[in-house]
């Protein structure tokens, strides 16, 4: 029985590694994939065996196994330095003591394998198939999104939702936004069910909040790397507050759905435009008040934009850039 291994940190895990695993997999009956996670990096072990582990759910021959391992005394590093691949290599022997082959595309496999007395078979060393690599992944995983797979995809995935009380430009935000950095978009629902703001029952609110919870998971399905949300449950619950007294008893799902990396509270700094479907102004003012509070009740931490639509899309577009290019 041909027992093969991959190792590698997988940080992240890319189309380049799985191209890498399938090769492997078609070369022997068992393959190990072993994914060597230290103390002192950002995303656990677990979190990157899970992905390979998704991603192969279907395939009987491979098996991944996370290695967690403390840097003071493994040394955490991808150059190929011999004095370096034997430490490793008499770890993975003792920890794989019956694989016979390694499948690697850097030139420490063949140090590697040396030490540990098995084959090595190299998989495209000069990455024509797939130009990508786990350091300009996580120096900018936006700029390359289509090297990663797609559930890996969801993890970097962020929600940006953008707040406020009526007539303060909300939808002109998200739609610049959206504009800006070629995201999807999630478009208020609360006007498709209520026509009027002066007019409405608890149940058409719980009717906004499920459907609105609905397309925001699916603009996630759409694995763009970014989704714009116009409003989310926490405006809706507002609204529930300031009109009947109380929020919604709703279920978890909807809140789990509207969960985002990014609140943007916009300040009510923009002249105030009376479409008719509107709460008149002095309501409207008491509204974000209402906004601010439940958003408090609720822990939801947001930044605030004020001054004119220009200031507001200058600092929205800084925010979320800085947001994009965050690495977790």
């Amino acid at each position: 029985m041909t027992k093969g291994l991959v190792i590698g940190k997988f940080l992240p895990f890319h189309k380049g590694h799985q191209a890498l695993i399938e090769f492997g997999a078609n070369q022997c009956d068992e393959l190990i994939v072993l994914v060597c996670a230290s103390n002192k990096e950002h995303i656990s072990g677990t979190v990157r065996e899970n992905w390979i582990s998704e991603t192969f759910k279907d395939s009987s021959k491979i098996k991944v196994l996370a290695f967690h391992y403390d840097e003071s005394d493994l040394p955490n590093t991808s150059n190929s330095s011999k004095e370096i691949s034997n430490v490793w290599a008499k770890e993975f022997a003792k920890l794989l003591p019956d694989v016979t082959i390694l499948f690697s595309s850097e030139p420490y496999g063949n140090y590697v394998s040396e030490f540990m007395g098995i084959d090595h078979i190299m998989f495209d060393e000069k990455r024509t198939k797939n130009p990508i690599s786990g350091s300009i992944l996580r120096e900018s995983p936006y700029e390359n999104w289509a090297y990663l797979p797609d559930i890996v995809k969801l993890y970097f995935q962020k929600k940006i939702v953008i707040l406020g009380t009526e007539s303060v430009g909300k939808s002109t935000l998200a739609a610049y936004l959206t504009n800006q950095f070629s995201s999807v978009l999630v478009h208020e629902i609360g006007r498709d069910i209520i026509p009027d703001s002066k007019c409405f029952t608890e149940e058409q609110l719980k009717q906004i909040a499920e459907a609105h919870a609905v397309n925001i998971n699916d603009a996630v399905q759409s694995l763009c790397p970014l989704v714009i949300i116009d409003t989310d449950i926490h405006i809706t619950q507002s609204y529930a507050k300031h009109t009947f007294g109380s929020y919604l008893e709703l279920s978890g799902w909807i809140y789990d759905y509207n969960q985002a990396d990014l609140y943007l509270y916009l300040v009510k700094e923009v002249p105030f435009i009376q479409d008719g479907s509107r709460l008149d102004e002095n309501e409207r003012n008491e509204l974000d008040r209402s906004h601010r509070d439940t958003l408090a009740y609720f822990g939801i931490e947001f930044e605030e934009l004020p001054g004119s639509y220009e200031t507001r899309n200058s600092i929205a577009y800084q925010l979320v850039s800085e947001l994009v290019n965050r690495f977790k």
